[in-house]
C-alpha cells in the first residue's frame, strides 16, 4: 500500500480491529529514509529493525560455517532480486512565489501532457499528481506530490513540504531499479546520475527557483 507523505499507516494497521474491514496485518512499513516498523507500533522502531536483522543473521549463520555478514546477505539478495537505488534532494527556504510557479508547471506536465523522455531506452510511462485514497475510512488526501513513473519502475517525485514565512521546502525523490548483477555495486551518483539530470531538466527547477544546487542531498 502506498500512503501519503509522513509516517501514516495507522488506519491500514487498524483496519480489522477498529473498522471491521480487510485485515492487512501482519505488515511491514518502510520509507525512503530507512525508517522501518510493523503493525505493533505507530512510529519508526529502531529496536524492531535491529532485532529483525539479528534474527536474519542468527538464521543465516550456522555453527561451524564461515561467518555471514549483513553485506553478504544484501549482496546475495541484490543478485537474486535486483537493487533499488534511492536519493533525495532538498531545496530549503525557496520563496513561496517561486515554489508555486514550479508546482504549477509540474501540474501542467501531468496526464496527456507528459514529456517525451526516456531513461536510457526506457520511456516515461505516467506523470500524475498523487492523491491518497484511504482504503479503510474512504478519506482522500490530494496534492501529495508529482510523480514521473518510467516503465521499468524507476521514478522521480517532487513534493512541496510546507510553506512558511521563510519559504517552502521542495523535495525531489529519486529511485532506480537495477537487475543486472554487474550494476548492483554502483555508487549512488553512478546509479542515479542520468535520472537526476532528467528530473532537473524536465522540471526546470534551476530556472524557476534560481537554485544551482539543493540545500541537502541524502
Amino acid at each position: 500500500v502506498s500512503t501519503q507523505s509522513t509516517w501514516d499507516f495507522g488506519n491500514v494497521m487498524d483496519s480489522k480491529d477498529i473498522f471491521n474491514k480487510e485485515d492487512y496485518n501482519p505488515m511491514i512499513c518502510g520509507e525512503e529514509s530507512f525508517g522501518t516498523g510493523s503493525n505493533h507500533v505507530r512510529e519508526k522502531d529502531g529496536i524492531w529493525a535491529v532485532l529483525a536483522w539479528l534474527s536474519i543473521l542468527a538464521y543465516r549463520n550456522k555453527e561451524g560455517q564461515p561467518l555471514v555478514s549483513v553485506e553478504d546477505i544484501v549482496n546475495d539478495y541484490w543478485k537474486k532480486y535486483g537493487r533499488n537505488y534511492y536519493c533525495r534532494y532538498d531545496y530549503e527556504n525557496v520563496e513561496s512565489e517561486k515554489a508555486k510557479v514550479l508546482t504549477d508547471y509540474l501540474t501542467s506536465l501531468t496526464g496527456q501532457n507528459k514529456p517525451d523522455i526516456k531513461l536510457g531506452d526506457v520511456p516515461l510511462d505516467v506523470v500524475d499528481e498523487f492523491e491518497y485514497n484511504d482504503p479503510v475510512d474512504g478519506s482522500n488526501s490530494p496534492h501529495q506530490g508529482w510523480r514521473f513513473l518510467f516503465k521499468d519502475g524507476s521514478r522521480f517525485v517532487f513534493r512541496l513540504s510546507g510553506t512558511g514565512s521563510v519559504g517552502a521546502t521542495i523535495r525531489l525523490y529519486l529511485e532506480k531499479y537495477e537487475s543486472e548483477p554487474s550494476r548492483i555495486s554502483l555508487t549512488r551518483d553512478e546509479a542515479l546520475g542520468t535520472l537526476v539530470d532528467l528530473a532537473l531538466n524536465v522540471s526546470k527547477i534551476k530556472e524557476f527557483t534560481g537554485r544551482e544546487a539543493p540545500t541537502v542531498i541524502t
